[in-house]
């Protein structure tokens, strides 16, 4: 499969890195690298969406040749810099050269003409990365219709003047204050956090008992935000569930740390303490060998794990 895509910012002989990774033109840092990670378990060889050797060979190949290197330069102080200022006069060439773009999708000539571009573009954006790479062999068509999204917006932000009909005024002799009053404008929405979509992702494999993903999840989270209390509480709560008490306890600390108030760090760090405390103990009582006699078991059935959380052993 070619990856060669000719639509958009492309077919300026450019590479639209916001493109490939889905992402809006003037996305930070942290926005960037949250969608890295997600793109990049996506087209891990052992992603479980990824089953054929077809799809596994492509799969390297959009990672390797498309999606790192647009991380490595949107994320580099001095690749990002360099590359700003490019984009910024890809803009203006744009505005200069408006007559002769030509679209090709029907969404970018609705944001051609559409009077609130921003809202429309950004949602327009998230939508597309909810599903840019399901389709492995479809990718590049959506990475080229992302870029002629963004071709649009920047030639109309580097432009400064709006390509939509103006906005309708009242008429008649009504002549009251209220119909020359602008409407206020809407609330910001306010948005998740970095690391909120993978807490609520990690909550949900937690609830199935599925601890191994959870952690994944959690571990990508703190990457994001180290000092995120909630992060370190719920990956303590997973390594507790996976009997690793001396890691749990280090998550329990940090989250205790960053906040004092921590429920579950409150009443967990002292049942693992005391945990830990008894294990230490035991190991340091030896008692002489009894020929032909089997130690009886006191852990409570469900060894240290399960006796801290009273459950049986299965």
């Amino acid at each position: 499969m070619s990856l060669r895509i000719d639509r958009g910012l492309f077919k300026y002989d450019f590479i639209d890195h916001h493109a490939i990774l889905c992402v809006p033109v003037d996305a930070d840092v942290k926005d960037i690298r949250k969608r890295y990670l997600q793109i990049a378990r996506r087209l891990h060889p052992d992603s479980s969406a990824i089953s054929t050797a077809t799809e596994k060979q492509l799969a390297s190949e959009l990672l390797s040749k498309l999606v790192n290197p647009a991380y490595e330069t949107l994320t580099g102080e001095r690749t990002r810099t360099e590359y700003t200022i490019v984009l910024s006069q890809m803009g203006k060439r744009l505005v200069q050269e408006s007559a002769s773009v030509e679209l090709n999708s029907d969404l970018s000539r609705q944001l051609a003409a559409a009077p609130n571009i921003d809202l429309l573009y950004k949602n327009a954006i998230a939508k597309i990365a909810a599903t840019q790479y399901d389709s492995l062999q479809q990718s590049i068509q959506v990475i080229a219709q992302i870029s002629e999204l963004n071709l649009v917006y920047l030639m109309r932000s580097a432009g400064k003047v709006s390509t939509a009909p103006p906005t309708a005024k009242p008429t008649g002799n009504s002549g009251t204050s209220k119909s020359n009053t602008a409407a206020p404008p809407p609330a910001p929405v306010k948005e998740d956090s970095p690391s909120e979509q993978y807490i609520r992702r990690a909550q949900g494999l937690i609830d199935k008992n599925q601890f191994a993903q959870a952690k994944v999840e959690l571990q990508d989270a703190l990457k994001l935000e180290p000092k995120n209390s909630q992060c370190h509480s719920l990956i303590a709560l997973v390594y507790l569930k996976q009997n690793q008490l001396k890691m749990a306890k280090i998550h329990f600390d940090n989250a205790l740390k960053l906040d004092p108030n921590d429920q579950a760090a409150l009443t967990w760090k002292p049942k693992i303490e005391k945990a830990l405390g008894q294990q230490s103990s035991s190991s340091k009582v030896t008692s002489p060998p009894q020929t032909g006699t089997k130690q009886p078991d006191k852990s409570g059935g469900g060894g240290l794990f399960g006796g801290l959380f009273g459950g049986k052993k299965k």
